[in-house]
C-alpha cells in the first residue's frame, strides 16, 4: 500500500550530556520515512537546499523511499540545533534556520496523488490542506502539529483538523489545543475537531490512542542506554503508519498493533545520534523487540 509523507528533511546539531552531533541527517520526514520504511514503500515530499550531502539522498534512496518528491532548490537547507539536558524529555532550540524551506510549497508527483496513506508532518496547517488538495481517494489521512502551529495559526489547524482522520500530537500539545488539563478529556475533545483517532506522544512513559469511543495505551520500553531523543516522536508515527500501510486496513486490531509497533521504533532511534540507530535496524530486529514489549505488558486473567 502507497504512504505518502510531507514535511521536513534538515540538517540537524544535536548536543545531549552524552556527546554532540554537528549537521547530522534530520527532519521530521526523514525520521518518519525511514522508519516507515521497514514496512512500506514511502513516497516523501520535501525540499532541500544544493549543499545537501549527497550521501544522504543515496541512503534515503536505499530504503524503499521514492524520492521524486524531494527537490533540490538553490540555497541552504533547514537546520536545525538544539541541545537537551540529562532529562531529555525536552530540546532546548538553540538555533532554527528556515533556509530554503522558508519558501516550501508541496507540490505532489501524478503518482503521489493516489496514496491511500498520507502522512502530513510538522508544517503550517495553510501547506497541509494544499497537499490534501492534490490527493484523490486516501483512505487514511493522518497529521502531525505542534505548540508554534496551535499559538500562531489555531484557526487554520482546526480547519484542517476536519480533513484529518488521525492526529499525533504529544501530551502538552493535546492539552493546549483542546483546552483541556485531563489527557482523556483533552483527546476527546481534539476528537469532535475532525480527527476521529488521536495517538498521544508521551514520551519516556509511552503512548495512547483513541479509536473512536475506545482507547489503548503502551508503555515506553525500559532501555538502559537513550543518547538522542530527537526524531522519537517522528520515528514513532513512522512505524505506526508503516504498520498500516503494511497491512492496508484500519481494524482496531490493526491500530493497536500500530501503537506498539511505533513504540518499538522510537526506542531504537534514541539509542544513538540522529538516524545511526535507525539506519542498521532490520525489520527482524523490530520483531525481535515486539516480542519483548509483549510479554512486558501481557498480564493473565484474574482467576
Amino acid at each position: 500500500m502507497s504512504l505518502l509523507v510531507v514535511g521536513s528533511v534538515a540538517l540537524d546539531s544535536v548536543e545531549t550530556p552524552f556527546g554532540k552531533r554537528d549537521d547530522a541527517l534530520g527532519g521530521s520526514a526523514t525520521f518518519f520515512s525511514t522508519a516507515a520504511s521497514l514496512f512500506a514503500p514511502v513516497q516523501l515530499v520535501a525540499v532541500v537546499g544544493e549543499d545537501f550531502p549527497s550521501e544522504h539522498v543515496e541512503f534515503l534512496s536505499s530504503r524503499k523511499i521514492d524520492l521524486a518528491g524531494l527537490t533540490k532548490a538553490p540555497g541552504k537547507t533547514f537546520r536545525w540545533k538544539g541541545r537537551y539536558t540529562y532529562e531529555l524529555n525536552e530540546a532546548h532550540t538553540l538555533d532554527t534556520q528556515l533556509n530554503v524551506f522558508a519558501s516550501f510549497a508541496p507540490e505532489l508527483p501524478a503518482a503521489y496523488r493516489k496514496a491511500e496513506f498520507v502522512f502530513l508532518g510538522n508544517i503550517d496547517p495553510v501547506l497541509q490542506a494544499k497537499v490534501l488538495d492534490q490527493v484523490e481517494k486516501p483512505k487514511l489521512v493522518a497529521a502531525d502539529t505542534m505548540n508554534f502551529w496551535i499559538r500562531g495559526k489555531k484557526a487554520e489547524l482546526i480547519k484542517t483538523l476536519e480533513r484529518v482522520d488521525l492526529l499525533f500530537v504529544n501530551d502538552a500539545e493535546a492539552r493546549e489545543l483542546a483546552g483541556e488539563s485531563n489527557i482523556v478529556k483533552a483527546a476527546r475533545a481534539i476528537q469532535r475537531m475532525g480527527p476521529k483517532r488521536v495517538a498521544i506522544k508521551r514520551g519516556e512513559y509511552g503512548a495512547m490512542l483513541f479509536d473512536h469511543d475506545h482507547m489503548c495505551a503502551a508503555p515506553a520500553l525500559p532501555l538502559s542506554e537513550v543518547f538522542d531523543p530527537t526524531g522519537a516522536g517522528d520515528s514513532f508515527a513512522g512505524g505506526f503508519m508503516g504498520h498500516v500501510a503494511h497491512k492496508g486496513n484500519l481494524e482496531p486490531n490493526t491500530l493497536r498493533q500500530a501503537l506498539a509497533v511505533g513504540t518499538v521504533v522510537a526506542s531504537f532511534t534514541v539509542e544513538q545520534f540522529s538516524l545511526d540507530r535507525l539506519r542498521t535496524v532490520t525489520r527482524e530486529d523490530v520483531k525481535r523487540r515486539f516480542s519483548e514489549f509483549k510479554k512486558l505488558i501481557h498480564i493473565d486473567e484474574l482467576a
